[in-house]
């Protein structure tokens, strides 16, 4: 399978604060990679190298199958920029407008229901509640047609109705349009359901990169949260 991203020996220092370290990734066409970590692990850091908003100390990002340019790519970092005195369709269209996309007003419906706002395209996003703000939020990363989508935490802060709809948008988007993604979590129960394969990040560093099914079989008959947490203490204890 082609690799659209690959990570080389990513390191980021703050002074003197060490927030990741020697970092190496890859990321497959058409898989959707999970990166699970606990607060402070690295995970924003890492995404925000990848998406070119922060500069490595140390090391590399690499887009082997384009070569000469970078994909193309759509982002959902911290909170999705909205324009709250707007509607939904015309927040689409904004951002159409902004990134010098044409987009139609068919384009821009199919874009909303995609995303399960099709009844709320006229209503102002004010009123929207965080579920919808963040499915919002999927829709504008989407503009454009990118070939991966960045994903920082798109479930943090929401219900269980509004992760199980993102849960739902994010599986009919990846097998709809077949895009590359990369998800961030501290929630690996929920990562679980949708990534193909994922790492385990701690304290800046790769303790385990695996496919889905061989980290359900390694955990067996433990509970998942349980196994995770065994994984990180043992990681530490080997640190000393």
């Amino acid at each position: 399978m082609e690799e659209v991203i690959i990570t080389k020996n990513l390191t980021r220092r703050y002074f003197r604060k060490e927030v990741l370290k020697d970092v190496n990734i890859s990321i497959r066409k058409g898989e959707i990679y999970g990166i699970v970590g606990n607060n402070g692990a690295g995970k924003s850091t890492l995404l925000k190298i990848i998406c070119g908003l922060v500069k490595p100390t140390e090391g590399s990002v690499e887009f082997p199958e384009t070569k000469e340019n970078a994909p193309r790519v759509g982002t959902l970092i911290e909170n999705p920029g909205l324009y709250f005195d707007m509607s939904a369709f015309d927040n689409i269209k904004a951002k159409a407008l902004c990134m010098g996309v044409k987009y139609s007003s068919e384009d821009i419906e199919d874009l909303l229901s995609l995303v399960g706002l099709d009844d709320a395209e006229g209503k102002r996003v004010r009123a929207f509640s965080m579920g919808m703000k963040q499915r919002l939020g999927l829709a504008l990363a989407l503009v454009g047609e990118p070939d991966v989508l960045i994903l920082d935490e798109p479930i943090n802060g929401l219900d269980p109705q509004g992760i199980n709809e993102i849960r739902k948008v994010l599986t009919e988007i990846h097998e709809k349009r077949g895009i590359t993604m990369l998800i961030s979590s501290h929630i690996l129960d929920e990562l679980v359901k949708v990534a193909t394969r994922f790492c385990v990040l701690d304290r800046g560093k790769i303790i385990k990169e695996c496919t889905k099914e061989e980290f359900v079989a390694e955990c067996g008959e433990r509970d998942i949260d349980e196994y995770y947490i065994e994984l990180i203490e043992s990681s530490r204890k080997r640190a000393f």
